[in-house]
């Protein structure tokens, strides 16, 4: 049942999220990126460019460039939202300044790999939790919910800048590896970010207008409501028909257990909608 304690145990979990997500990032980038010269995705990947020729490390600069996104998703994503990603940023420049620069891998394919890996769910875990890791994102996710593609997509096509400022600045060699890794983690992205996946479930219920009003209290849905009759008992019941993506299915459990617990509820997936359907849930 979702209750203030509830919540708060979320806004908790979220914060986990956020600080483990940071960490793995740093990770990311000072055992793997960063010790073979491949250039990381977003704006970290921008940081890795200009710290290069210029006497700030890759977090201070990380840092100094997320401010102006911070005030674009303030603006255009939500309050709260940004201020969970840019806790993000703030943790992970920490992060990349008390964590040690530690090669752990001599193949610069390897590197690339688990680097992109690890860094992506550093980025991916916080974005399913209600925040991210800020820089191009953000502006991939204002992107992705105006079009309903996946984030990946955009992430990766926002990242082709990062490879040609690898190919310029070292060698078209470390430009590949660089693809190499934003590829890996713009998968990896795709596989834990699952807003534009959809999902329709049917709720067969005896409660209906008890729960369509607790569905609709915490999901900004519709719902058709259809009769029908129990095959077994021959009760009078009515299904609920919703259209929702994959992170509402987790709260609309909750909501229908909650409501009522013999509710009985099949749930498909949606391989494609036509009509109205808001892309900003």
């Amino acid at each position: 049942m979702i209750t203030r304690q509830t919540t708060l145990w979320m806004e908790l979990q979220k914060i986990g999220i956020i600080i483990f997500g940071a960490f793995a990032v740093a990770i990311g980038l000072n055992f793997f990126l960063e010790t073979a010269n491949i250039f990381a995705s977003g704006l970290t990947g921008v940081a890795q460019f200009l710290s290069a020729f210029l006497p700030l490390s890759t977090g201070v600069l990380l840092f100094v460039l997320n401010i102006p996104v911070a005030i674009l998703g303030w603006k255009k994503v939500g309050r709260l939202f940004t201020f969970y990603s840019f806790l993000h940023v703030a943790l992970t420049t920490f992060f990349l300044e008390v964590v040690p620069f530690q090669a752990l891998a001599g193949d610069i394919m390897l590197n690339a790999v688990f680097g992109g890996i690890i860094t992506a769910i550093g980025v991916s875990l916080p974005l399913r939790y209600g925040a991210s890791a800020g820089g191009l994102d953000i502006i991939a996710l204002v992107l992705a919910r105006m079009s309903d593609r996946p984030l990946g997509v955009y992430f990766f096509s926002l990242n082709a800048l990062i490879v040609f400022a690898a190919g310029f600045a070292y060698d078209w060699e470390q430009a590949l590896f660089t693809l190499v890794s934003i590829y890996a983690t713009s998968r990896i992205i795709d596989m834990v970010h699952t807003r534009h996946v959809k999902c329709t479930a049917f709720i067969v219920t005896k409660r209906a207008d008890e729960l369509r009003e607790a569905i609709h209290a915490h999901v900004t849905r519709g719902i058709t409501r259809m009769p029908a009759k129990g095959g077994y008992d021959e009760s009078e019941k009515e299904v609920l028909m919703i259209t929702i993506t994959r992170y509402e299915l987790y709260v609309l459990r909750q909501v229908t257990e909650a409501t009522d617990p013999d509710a009985f509820t099949n749930i498909v997936p949606t391989s494609d909608i036509v009509g109205s359907f808001r892309k900003d849930g």
